[in-house]
């Protein structure tokens, strides 16, 4: 009994399959169409043999089956489909946010790093502060102070050693 109604099933989803194929691309699912075809036919087979005996109509089952599924790919079509733009704008949102924590420990590392550099030499600090704050090259800055590279490159070593002891860390203080 199982078996025929099976037969009777499939049958009637062959006849039927063009007409939910075009169902589906009249919601806009013309690309997934034969998709949701099958997927209405494995839904109406599974509610066959679920229910342990046959559907009472198997055909208004078919289509309210389609019906269902059509929505719930309106739905994800819906929310899935976000424009290029808004997703390069909201990882930018996302990059260029910070934690309140992260704020917070950048302005105490910066205080830190303010009376540091105070207690450096004026000449080192002025090296340090031309080279990382005004991106300076050695050469512009020797000309500026009136010395040599070497004589900036001692500053740059010298400063950037003090500051690296004094905040306990290898990296750079900035």
């Amino acid at each position: 009994m199982a078996e025929h109604a099976r037969r009777r099933l499939a049958r009637m989803f062959v006849e039927h399959a063009p007409v939910l194929r075009g169902f589906f691309a009249r919601r806009g699912a013309r690309q997934e169409a034969e998709d949701l075809v099958q997927e209405t036919y494995l839904r109406l087979l599974r509610a066959h043999d679920g229910q342990g005996g046959e559907i009472a109509n198997p055909e208004a089952y078919l289509f309210t089956v389609a019906l269902n599924l059509a929505r719930e790919q309106a739905a994800r079509r819906r929310w899935s489909v976000l424009p290029i733009e808004d997703i390069e704008h909201l990882s930018q949102g996302l990059a260029s946010e910070e934690s309140v924590e992260d704020a917070a420990e950048r302005e105490q590392r910066s205080t830190h790093l303010q009376a540091l550099l105070a207690t450096l030499p004026a000449h080192t600090r002025a090296v340090l502060v031309m080279q990382y704050r005004d991106g300076m090259s050695y050469k512009q800055i020797a000309e500026r102070l009136g010395v040599s590279t070497h004589m900036v490159k001692k500053h740059v070593v010298r400063g950037l050693s003090v500051c690296r002891r004094a905040l306990g860390h290898g990296a750079r203080p900035w």
